[in-house]
């Protein structure tokens, strides 16, 4: 267990460290496949934020059924990007390091938003 933890700090800073000289190298590349390249990162962005989206407009509906229309519709991308990160949580069970890092991340941002909702439900 100790070596996978290890093995995942090292994916992780080779990461770090790849991605600035990939961003680089990636504007030395033609404008033909760098708009290729672009094109396909603002398309997957934009689907994940799609997602993010109505997963937090079913939320918020939910919510305010149970609040009788009290929590924000600003809480929607929140809501949706939480309940996003949970569901890949979930569906893929991450390594135990990595789970338990995203576990806290994710356990903090549910209870802030908790708290928002009371105080939205309170009129604060």
């Amino acid at each position: 267990m100790k070596s996978r933890s290890l093995t995942l700090l090292a994916v992780l800073i080779a990461i770090v460290c790849v991605v600035p000289v990939a961003m680089q190298a990636q504007e030395a590349t033609p404008d033909v496949a760098q708009g290729t390249v672009e094109t396909a990162v603002n398309q997957a962005l934009t689907y994940i934020d799609s997602i993010a989206a109505y997963l937090g407009q079913g939320a918020v509906y939910l919510l305010n059924l149970i609040t009788n229309d009290r929590v924000s519709s600003d809480l929607e991308k929140p809501v949706g990007y939480l309940a996003f990160i949970t569901l890949i949580l979930l569906l893929f069970g991450l390594l135990d390091f990595a789970r338990r890092i995203i576990w806290i991340g994710i356990i903090v941002g549910w209870a802030l938003l908790v708290v928002r909702i009371v105080l939205d439900a309170l009129g604060g």
